[in-house]
């Protein structure tokens, strides 16, 4: 639009148009945005096979996913790697919180690399939330000399509600990273205490991390986590804490005399080290290579794999069990009135349970019988 004051009347006076104002709505937000295209169940396979990171995360992604298809496309992922699994040496790592697991992981798998070569996976479980059933997924920050290692691979998963110490999906994800050519891998626990006994299911050599001057001397002689390892370390040895540490590291070798002794015909040790400083970490893969030498040599070694096999098949079966029962229409449909029963004191607990027990079994053996 002309503006009056440029007319011959005014030849004095210019007024220009002035710089046109933008549209307040923002323009990208029109153009679609683009997705990246799904890998094929044989595309993922073959990127695995070729160590390539990138497709390895998104493998395990799909495997962690709880979608059915997805859980279809990675069971046809981790078949076809299956076969090029089973070559690595795997190392559960476990310790109270604090304990130093993640900085400890860090110095060892640093020496590891160093001093042996080879590719180097870090599977560590972050704890979930039971309010929010988040998890901050941050232990890679712990981790900076690993995090920059070309030869490594760190993922930190998180449990999801899964008990043992482990995410649910941990043994598959080690199946796909020994495809992806790593022949160490480390599981790192979330560190709840004494009830991580998922994890030594599908590790060859679990290693307990400990503190010295807890104040419970008791805890050594208690039963689970305790017994499980085939070798416990003493963190943060330096400084004034040495000799509380050597002190400590006594009596665990008093108290591992009161266990039954291992099937493996293997003694633990008892070490000390210091994670921050990097001391006493070669006696610690001495005693881990050690380990292996002689189970390998006796065949503990075959058969605890065998064993670990035969565990996490009824596992699989029980997992699914579980997935269907919940999933049943028919059950989904009377899980709300059982519970209604249950509240209103109408049915106990066990009666409300056995009857949807029933009502699903006999609709399978009915469904059975007429196919």
């Amino acid at each position: 639009m002309e503006h009056p004051e440029n007319n011959e009347a005014y030849k004095g006076l210019t007024v220009n148009n002035g710089v046109p104002q933008p549209s307040i709505i923002n323009p990208y937000l029109r153009k679609q945005r683009i997705r990246r295209r799904q890998l094929s169940a044989d595309e993922l396979v073959e990127g695995i096979r070729k160590g390539n990171v990138t497709v390895l995360s998104q493998a395990v992604t799909l495997v962690e996913s709880v979608n059915p298809f997805h859980q279809a496309k990675a069971q046809e992922v981790i078949e076809k790697c299956l076969p090029f699994s089973g070559k690595s040496v795997r190392i559960g790592i476990s310790g109270v919180p604090g304990a130093g697991k993640s900085t400890s992981i860090d110095e060892f798998g640093i020496h590891v690399l160093n001093r042996f070569g080879g590719k180097l996976a870090v599977l560590a479980i972050d704890p979930s939330s039971e309010r929010s059933k988040g998890s901050i997924l941050g232990d890679k920050t712990r981790m900076e000399k690993l995090a920059q290692h070309p030869d490594s691979f760190i993922r930190p998963s998180p449990s999801a509600g899964s008990l043992g110490g482990v995410a649910r999906k941990t043994r598959e994800t080690i199946i796909l990273c020994e495809a992806a050519g790593f022949d160490k891998i480390f599981v790192e626990t979330v560190g709840v205490g004494q009830s991580e006994t998922a994890c030594h299911s599908m590790v060859d050599f679990f290693l307990l991390i400990q503190l010295a001057g807890t104040g419970d001397e008791l805890q050594g002689i208690k039963r689970g986590i305790m017994e499980i390892s085939d070798g416990i370390v003493i963190n943060k040895c330096d400084g004034d804490n040495v000799d509380r540490c050597h002190l400590a590291a006594t009596s665990f070798r008093n108290a591992l005399h009161f266990f039954p002794a291992h099937e493996s015909g293997w003694e633990p040790k008892v070490l000390c080290y210091s994670g921050f400083y990097g001391t006493g970490i070669k006696e610690i893969w001495d005693m881990v290579h050690e380990y292996i030498a002689y189970v390998k040599g006796n065949g503990y070694f075959d058969y605890r794999r065998n064993e670990q096999s035969k565990y996490w098949m009824y596992e699989t079966i029980n997992e699914h069990l579980r997935s269907h029962f919940y999933n049943n229409p028919t059950i989904q449909q009377h899980l709300a009135v059982a519970e209604q029963a249950v509240l209103k004191g109408e049915k106990t607990s066990f009666m409300a349970a056995a009857d949807l027990l029933k009502g699903y079994f006999d609709k399978c053996l009915d469904e059975g019988g007429s196919t």
